[in-house]
């Protein structure tokens, strides 16, 4: 393991993002109020509580996953699309590094600032509402897992991505409405039975109920279930960033 070349590519990262640092402390800030305002006052004053939480604590652990989520894959994927755009990649492919190498660095980089934003917002949103964590350390391994998860399929689709448009399809497209349609502001038990089933076939709805769990000490699926969803959903990645590298899709075309 070159450990010099994962810290490398680590640290340019890290410091491009240091070098925006202001706009991305304020930018989950201002949003995660504007929810709290929209989601929190104008709903939570027609939702009291759900399961016994009050309904502005209980959409908390939707906002950090949804915040989460988009910035791991939006970090992951400029990240490894940047150098393939301008094709210092190809120098980075010639040098004695090998794949896992080059994925630590990019995957745990964006892994470390959606981690930030996620840490950021949770601190906003104490601001607003009383929070007790029922299981901190599950909590954070959830936050640091769907961070690394979604990091390593935002490396995939920068990967994939041929122009700058098609970064934010998946995000956009796909990911955004499995988020909010996966129980970030409402419980799967709120909804009729035939939904219910449906939406057990989103996989967000493992992430987010397991997150929850950790808050609240409740959760739509089973805890087991939604750690063996999170290892099912990396290990899927893993397997296809290397058939990426071992084939150059992508890549060396």
């Amino acid at each position: 393991m070159n450990l010099t070349a994962v810290w490398a590519i680590y640290r340019y990262e890290m410091t491009r993002f240091f070098r925006t640092l202001l706009q991305s402390f304020i930018s989950p800030v201002i949003s995660t109020s504007l929810y709290f305002v929209v989601f929190g006052t104008a709903i939570g004053s027609r939702i009291e509580e759900v399961e016994g939480v009050t309904y502005a604590a209980f959409i908390v652990p939707g906002l950090i996953m949804l915040s989460v989520m988009m910035q791991s894959i939006s970090n992951a994927s400029f990240g490894i699309y940047f150098p393939k755009f301008i094709g210092t990649i190809y120098e980075m492919l010639s040098a004695p590094v090998n794949f896992l190498e080059i994925v630590l660095g990019y995957v745990g980089a964006a892994a470390t600032k959606a981690l930030f934003i996620g840490l950021v917002i949770l601190g906003t949103a104490s601001l607003f509402v009383d929070l007790t964590i029922a299981h901190p350390f599950a909590m954070v391994a959830f936050l640091v897992l769907t961070c690394l998860s979604f990091a390593l399929m935002g490396f995939i689709i920068g990967i994939w991505a041929k122009n700058f448009e098609q970064l934010q399809l998946v995000p956009l497209l796909i990911v955004t409405p499995l988020v909010f349609l996966g129980g970030s502001f409402y419980s799967i038990s709120m909804l009729p039975p035939v939904w219910q089933t449906i939406t057990l076939f989103n996989p967000v709805v493992y992430l987010i109920s397991g997150f929850r769990w950790a808050f609240f000490d409740m959760a739509d699926v089973s805890v087991g279930v939604s750690l063996m969803a999170i290892a099912g959903f990396t290990a899927i990645c893993l397997g296809a960033i290397w058939w990426i590298f071992r084939t150059g899709w992508r890549i060396r075309s």
